[in-house]
């Protein structure tokens, strides 16, 4: 069996050193801590067994080397999680530390759970991390792919006032109910997705590979087209003959709205255009102050300071009209005012939820009040939401049936024509 040579360090610190065998280097650090030691370093013996347990990293094969190097920058590129695969990591963690696992034997085994989107590794450096000595929240800050600092703020603030546990158990069903919001939005988008696609779809094949046989025919018989025919008949020949024309507009014109939405000026008048638009503008609006309500009464519930929690949520929220709101509440924050005070005088936030933060301070409850402005605001998103589907299922249907009725009608006019003339 493969041997380890370790130091480690006592309650009392004092430093000790010693070998032990091991399946592996995990199992040695396992032994290490049984014994009551904390592990500075652990390596495999010399001469022992265990060299041969890490194969060196020059002799191993990583068919990467092979692809071209702009793509191995992509491929090497780490995803973020998803917020249902978050939420479930941060909930196995929060089980396992409230059975009366050590942190370090709780990462330990969560590195052999299955987390979709957040690989072992990520388990296995944040545990070498917390047995160098370093603290939970700063091994996290380490991997910023994985952990915002929304939820790096959380741990430290669980670490601080010793409720660890909870803490992660708040931030798990924080996840998730931002994650049902998302779900919300995808499944009321999918429908009018599919439609459009589907409908756009069948219009270009008919436009480029149906409708030249009907013209080849047409063309044929020397009979005058009725106009509308003769307008269908026309685009058809811009689909199939400056298709790329078309194309080259298209990327352009992307190109331009890039360009424009990432300037500050732009990117300011379209998400004010996305707030004040009609019916998918309330949607946004209602998404927007349901995720600055739960996110900072979440944060000020788990003991962040509230001008941090203030600068974590403005970080957080996509929208550059309440980012500015929110600076410049952080900015009277710091001034000695209430919260309530700013964010009305923002004329951003709606007076709802002003009234709720104002009773809160008063109360000295400002969590619980943000608490239920977020459930107020989610279950208006709801309904919102199934409002906003409700009413594109029939405009989509109305612009399918005019757009294929016009197809039709423009091809059976042109036969109607062609049998009027034969009948003469």
């Amino acid at each position: 069996m493969p041997q380890f040579s370790y130091k480690a360090r006592r309650r009392t610190g004092e430093v000790v050193e010693g070998v032990l065998e091991g399946a592996d280097r995990s199992a040695a650090l396992i032994q290490i801590e049984r014994l009551g030691l904390f592990p500075v370093a652990v390596d495999a013996a010399k001469g022992g067994a265990g060299i041969a347990a890490d194969r060196p990293a020059s002799q191993k094969t990583d068919w990467r080397a092979i692809l071209p190097p702009a793509l191995r920058t992509v491929l090497s590129k780490k995803r973020k999680p998803k917020l249902q695969e978050l939420a479930t990591f941060t909930q196995q963690l929060a089980n396992l530390l409230n059975s009366g696992m050590p942190l370090t034997v709780a990462l330990n085994s969560m590195t052999h759970l299955e987390t979709k989107g957040i690989p072992s590794e990520v388990s296995k450096e944040l545990k070498q991390d917390v047995m160098e000595g370093r603290s939970l929240s700063d091994s996290m800050a380490k991997q910023p792919h994985i952990f915002s600092d929304l939820y790096i703020n959380m741990v430290r603030a669980g670490e601080s006032s010793g409720a660890l546990v909870e803490v992660l158990r708040r931030m798990a069903d924080h996840f998730e109910r931002f994650a049902q919001v998302q779900s919300k939005f995808t499944s009321a988008l999918v429908y009018p997705a599919f439609v459009s696609v589907v409908g756009i779809g069948i219009m270009f094949f008919f436009m480029t590979y149906m409708l030249p046989t009907f013209m080849t025919m047409f063309q044929g018989l020397n009979v005058e087209l009725p106009i509308m025919t003769q307008m269908l008949i026309g685009i058809s020949h811009i689909f199939s003959s400056y298709w790329w024309l078309m194309l080259a507009f298209i990327a352009v014109g992307a190109i331009l709205f890039k360009r424009f939405q990432a300037s500050p000026d732009g990117r300011r008048k379209l998400d004010q255009w996305k707030m004040s638009a009609p019916v998918f503008g309330k949607v946004i609006k209602l998404n927007l102050f349901g995720q600055f309500a739960r996110t900072l009464s979440t944060l000020l519930e788990n003991g962040v300071p509230v001008l941090t929690a203030l600068k974590i949520t403005e970080q957080i929220l996509p929208n550059i009209i309440l980012k500015e709101a929110i600076a410049k509440t952080r900015e009277e924050v710091t001034d000695g005012k209430t919260i309530a005070q700013p964010l009305a005088r923002s004329k951003v936030f709606p007076q709802l939820m002003v009234d709720l933060v104002k009773i809160g301070e008063d109360t000295g409850d400002v969590p619980g009040a943000l608490k239920n402005v977020a459930d107020t605001y989610e279950n208006e998103l709801s309904i919102a939401l199934r409002v906003m589907t409700n009413m594109i299922e029939p405009v989509m249907i109305i612009v399918m049936a005019i757009g294929v009725g016009f197809l039709l009608l423009s091809v059976l006019s042109a036969m109607f024509a062609i049998t009027s003339n034969i009948a003469r």
